[in-house]
């Protein structure tokens, strides 16, 4: 099968024989999102973030082993939990942290905050605060692509509760009466908000709903780093090759709250340990740890790098400038001579 593909392939399958350091790779990814997310409530704690913030905590294998199978050339749409998007897509976490300051170096310039990242270099579209408001975005991204003939794939992200909405029916019957270059990728986390699946979704098995539309869908532990990067490679392969729209339910689990305003009260505390116990991020590095690929010393020095990392984000954004009064309607509207024929 040929198929076009950018500068920047997607890395190795991990069953080459750079297997260690492409799994070392995946788990730098998880932890700099967990890190980063960390840091964020800390901050979000001493007021020095406000507005809405949603945590990926727990989620951290679905974005990265996506993010695995794509290229610089395809498209991700996200959701307003997307700090682990943007991370995993390349979205600097200098970028990504000047935007949860507000500052004008943001990726968003500072107008967007927690749920609006948007980095259209990386092809990064949002940032969606809209629940499945992502999705029709996506289709026509994607009908742009197959319209042009452009060999490529968009990637929305969304959750559970998306399946509540016009918008995923709509763009799922779409996607597929087109058959648009699609791969849309549902992190089920079990809750929308503060809602049970069983709850709010008479038939809770979403893969085998999203199977009625056409779609070639199948669900994946989404806890497992490895596991989400194969079907990810899998599914873009078929959507690459001309397959159509796929659909991956991601079976995952978010460990905070719906929200930072989230009181959580809604799901049982032994249930929450229950998911802990699969931690994405430990559970791969105990598989390192075992493999003899991961020594407590390499660990202490990963973390290290990763805490500087992410100081330095926090730290430049507090230097940072905020946006001057007088570019406050910049960008709301066009400008007059951009509009005149």
């Amino acid at each position: 099968m040929s198929t076009t593909r950018t500068p920047r392939q997607p890395r190795p399958s991990a069953r080459s024989d750079t297997q260690a350091a492409h799994r070392l790779a995946l788990l730098e990814s998880m932890l700099r999102v967990r890190r980063f997310e960390e840091r964020c409530v800390e901050l979000y704690s001493a007021a020095r973030i406000r507005g809405f913030m949603h945590l990926y905590i727990g989620e951290e294998a679905v974005a990265v082993g996506v993010n695995e199978a794509l290229t610089d050339d395809d498209a991700v749409v996200s959701t307003y939990r997307e700090h682990g998007h943007a991370l995993a897509r390349g979205v600097p976490a200098e970028a990504i942290m000047a935007e949860m300051f507000g500052k004008a170096t943001g990726c968003s310039r500072g107008r967007g905050g927690s749920m609006h990242l948007f980095d259209a270099g990386r092809r990064f579209y949002g940032g969606n605060a809209i629940v499945g408001g992502g999705l029709p975005l996506a289709a026509g991204l994607a009908l742009a692509d197959r319209m042009t003939g452009r060999n490529r794939v968009t990637c929305c992200f969304f959750g559970d509760g998306a399946f509540a909405e016009g918008e995923f029916h709509e763009t799922a019957n779409l996607a597929a009466l087109w058959g648009l270059p699609l791969l849309l990728i549902c992190e089920n986390n079990l809750y929308a908000m503060g809602t049970a699946l069983a709850r709010h979704q008479a038939q809770t098995d979403l893969a085998l709903r999203a199977a009625a539309y056409g779609m070639v869908s199948w669900p994946v532990d989404g806890m497992d780093v490895l596991a989400v990067e194969d079907a990810a490679r899998r599914a873009a392969e078929g959507v690459r090759s001309g397959g159509g729209p796929h659909f991956l339910e991601m079976r995952t689990y978010r460990f905070r709250a719906h929200s930072m305003y989230d009181s959580d009260r809604y799901r049982d505390k032994a249930e929450i340990e229950r998911w802990k116990e699969r931690d994405p991020v430990e559970g791969l590095a105990r598989q390192l740890r075992e493999a003899k690929e991961l020594t407590d010393k390499a660990r202490t020095a990963l973390e290290d790098r990763l805490a500087a990392e992410i100081d330095g984000a926090v730290e430049a954004a507090e230097r940072a400038p905020e946006e001057p009064v007088e570019d406050l309607l910049k960008y709301v509207t066009s400008p007059v001579e951009a509009i005149r024929p």
